[in-house]
């Protein structure tokens, strides 16, 4: 077997697959969202589904997870639909997932492997790919036991080749050993590229920001409605893996964007493991955009499923900014004064809080009215902007932006929102430059700082608005001296005690030098 034949393994047909879906649940109640987000899964994986059938599995059978009654059942089902694949809702060890594919005559995935076809899939960049195809080798390379029995011995029986050999097992495990060194050596350069990327990110002094959330709750339709970079979005579950970095303004400064592979319930620990130089984007960010679907009637339950897998990833203590999308789906029940019957409490759905047409529920309040339901008066949700002000219970409330990305309603919000959590300030004053400072006017201009100028004797009298963080690095060179007179108190002495230091010493450059290239940790 060949690299290039390891590759094959995973080619998909492209025209989409008749699936037979068995959704597995442990007695009680049936979880029909998870039902219907694996539903999706398999939707997304290119895959029609041809029949559903529930499958209760309080004690997994070892040999097949499902027990024998179900088994005919679901043989059944196939053979009547002419399902030729069928997905499981579970994880199933190899020989699970083998002793079924003999039962059933046709070809078993479950939910690892449906989630590893859909990265296969989407995966765009170079990186995207070799995470992708590391964590599929790593997820087969336990599924390869009997594969090759019928081959037996490769060799043998003629003189100069008896003996054991080397059976086509130990060499498909070695082959793709080999191939699993090699993406993990190309992932470890890439990874070096982006560290340094992300360094230079640093140093340019701008704030970071991540886009996280459940997978199909919007974050690449916002990102482009905060950048206008064009990033590919759509009504599909993992729509984008690769992550994209923008810079963006907000009021009273500049910060940089990135958007980052969404989540989902149970998500593989192969893909964790795989896109960790990818999750590092919100593990190294200022502040995470955690953006969720608030048309989603299980939206409390995807908010602590993404604060699992953020915690996982050792992003949990970073501030986080809640950005409830697609607003447009909602539509709220007006009380009897007319006012919209929402409160800026912790959000929760209620169906009795939704018109018959609307897609998903408001806020969660009192009923105003006996009304029945259609005729209960609704008009569509509106932006807002519920600020950190309150408390529940010994915690403080947490902000959070209501808005449509889609049709850009509440992004001024957003922005706003943005600026104050991160603190950004802005320098407005009246500035007048020596004719020697012709470097720092420059300058100025370049970073569009300057709102009006003017030319007299003494040299340039300049009125500047720029912000705080771009008039820190001006100050803090050889030629902003200008500058620090009009910084506030705190930072002009931080400005005045960086610039006292002796910089002429040549211990000082050579350490400076080394501090610079110390790789991040």
């Amino acid at each position: 077997m060949t690299t290039s034949g390891v590759s094959s393994l995973f080619e998909r047909s492209q025209g989409g697959e008749n699936a037979l879906l068995v959704q597995t649940h442990a007695g009680g109640p049936v979880d029909e969202g998870a039902h219907e987000e694996f539903a999706d899964l398999a939707r997304s994986a290119g895959a029609r589904i041809a029949h559903e059938l529930t499958a209760r599995v309080d004690k997994p059978n070892p040999a097949t997870l499902i027990g024998s009654g179900k088994l005919d059942e679901i043989k059944a089902a196939a053979d009547a639909t002419g399902a030729d694949l069928v997905l499981v809702n579970h994880p199933l060890s190899p020989g699970q997932e083998r002793n079924l594919e003999k039962f059933l005559q046709r070809r078993v995935v479950d939910r690892t492997g449906l989630i590893l076809d859909i990265f296969a899939q989407r995966a765009r960049s170079h990186e995207g790919k070799l995470q992708v195809e590391l964590a599929q080798l790593k997820h087969m390379a336990t599924r390869l036991v009997r594969g090759w029995t019928h081959l037996e011995r490769q060799r043998g029986g003629s003189i100069g080749l008896r003996g054991p050999g080397e059976t086509q097992l130990e060499t498909d495990r070695r082959l793709l050993q080999k191939r699993v060194d090699q993406l993990q050596k190309r992932l470890d350069k890439v990874e070096v590229q982006r560290t340094q990327m992300r360094r230079a990110r640093v140093r340019s002094e701008m704030p970071r920001i991540a886009l996280v959330g459940y997978t199909n709750a919007g974050k690449s339709t916002l990102f482009n409605a905060l950048t206008g970079a064009g990033a590919y979005a759509a009504d599909q579950l993992f729509a984008t893996l690769d992550p994209t970095v923008r810079k963006i303004g907000v009021p009273g400064g500049h910060a940089v964007l990135a958007d980052t592979v969404g989540f989902v319930r149970d998500l593989p620990h192969e893909l964790v493991a795989a896109f960790r130089s990818t999750l590092s984007e919100a593990r190294e960010a200022d502040l995470l955009l955690h953006v969720i679907d608030a048309a989603d009637p299980l939206r409390d339950e995807r908010i602590g499923q993404v604060e699992a897998v953020l915690a996982e990833i050792g992003a949990g203590d970073i501030p986080q900014l809640l950005v409830y999308n697609k607003i447009d789906r909602i539509d709220v029940r007006v009380t009897v004064d007319g006012d919209a019957d929402a409160d800026a409490g912790a959000p929760a759905l209620h169906d009795d809080d939704v018109a018959p047409a609307a897609n998903a529920a408001a806020d969660d309040t009192n009923d105003v009215s006996d009304t029945p339901d259609d005729t209960v008066p609704t008009r569509p949700m509106q932006p807002r902007h519920d600020r950190a002000d309150g408390a529940v219970g010994d915690d403080p409330a947490p902000e959070r932006v209501w808005l449509s990305a889609r049709d850009g309603a509440g992004m001024d919000l957003l922005r706003e929102a943005i600026g104050g959590r991160l603190g950004l300030k802005r320098l407005e004053i009246e500035l007048l430059l020596p004719t020697s400072a012709g470097r720092l006017r420059s300058r100025l201009h370049a970073l569009d700082a300057i709102r009006g100028e003017v030319h007299d004797a003494e040299g340039w009298r300049l009125t500047i608005d720029l912000p705080l963080s771009d008039a820190l690095r001006l100050a803090a060179d050889s030629d902003g001296a200008p500058l620090r007179p009009h910084l506030p108190p705190a930072e002009h002495a931080a400005e005045d005690a960086a610039w006292a230091k002796p910089r002429d010493s040549s211990r000082s450059g050579a350490n400076a030098t080394a501090a610079d290239n110390t790789p991040a940790t």
